[in-house]
């Protein structure tokens, strides 16, 4: 059988975690699909799958085979849609994925007006809080916050946004505004742990590095939570600045201690590396890239 059609069979039946899933996504039989299982094993001469009556999972050897299968699967479609043409009419899939609140306030509106401008693509938009394996969940363009490892991904830099600590005007008045990082401990603090894993926040001042241990009075689990907090007169927190850019642009949110600011945070959208560039992603990537640059929250 072709290589490559063996491989992509191999990658629908990990990705449905069994034959009959892999066979009605590939519009094959079952029993089709399990020839061309047993044909790549025997080929390779090494066990791929292990199979019960309840599940079939990757062996060690079958998750290796399965990102360089994907990756190659990824580098022939990208030859097909270059083959067709520079200017070829953006179709197909495209899944992206960005941290949770940035991809809501920042990404989704961009991919709605992408949607627009391109009926024949769809998206899948994964916001998560996490580093996505990009290869691994078979995203094909990420938007990144901080700075990036050593990796083969392409990167293109579209701003930056800053650790910010910041509370209700009604708050400070009714309890002074710190002047530097220790009189915190003065404060009632709100802290999100998506933000502050620990609690001890970093600041700069003047060149000269320093942390300051702190313990909230009130713990949340998710950035919008610290937000209504915070809104809500419960004291000062740390966030990220396009976070609370609507309300520190109405003045719901005031700042405080900007002079001790850590170093901004760059903004990136990255791809995975590859000899061509599809239609979808290309244009995606100039889409976005060109907005958030002009966005003046992430300037």
């Amino acid at each position: 059988m072709d290589r490559l059609h063996l491989m992509t069979v191999f990658v629908a039946v990990a990705e449905e975690s069994g034959f009959a899933g892999a066979a009605r996504r590939l519009g094959m039989s079952p029993p089709a699909v399990t020839r061309a299982i047993a044909a790549l094993e025997e080929r390779l001469g090494v066990k791929l799958l292990n199979r019960t009556t309840r599940y079939v999972r990757t062996t060690e050897a079958g998750q290796r085979y399965l990102e360089d299968a994907r990756r190659i699967i990824a580098d022939a479609d990208e030859a097909d849609e270059a083959a067709a043409g520079i200017n070829a009419t953006p179709r197909g899939h495209l899944t992206i994925t960005a941290p949770v609140l940035f991809g809501r306030l920042f990404v989704m509106p961009r991919v709605v007006e992408f949607l627009k401008l391109y009926p024949a693509v769809d998206v899948s938009a994964l916001f998560l809080d996490r580093v996505v394996n990009m290869l691994e969940e078979g995203v094909d363009v990420a938007v990144r916050i901080g700075e990036l490892p050593d990796s083969a991904m392409r990167a293109i830099r579209v701003g930056t946004v800053r650790r910010v600590l910041c509370a209700s005007p009604e708050y400070l008045q009714q309890n002074g505004i710190p002047h530097n990082p220790q009189d915190l401990h003065q404060h009632q603090i709100v802290a999100a742990v998506g933000v502050t894993p620990t609690v001890e926040w970093k600041f700069s001042h003047k060149g000269e590095s320093s942390s300051v241990r702190i313990k909230p009075r009130l713990t949340v689990t998710s950035n919008d939570a610290a937000i209504e907090a915070v809104s809500h007169h419960a004291g000062i927190t740390r966030l990220i600045s396009y976070q609370v850019a609507p309300q520190l642009a109405s003045g719901q949110l005031k700042t405080v201690l900007a002079e001790y600011e850590p170093p901004p945070l760059p903004i990136h959208v990255i791809h995975r590396e590859g000899r061509y560039s599809s239609a979808k992603v290309r244009s995606f990537i100039d889409f976005i890239a060109a907005s958030l640059k002009q966005d003046a929250a992430l300037g």
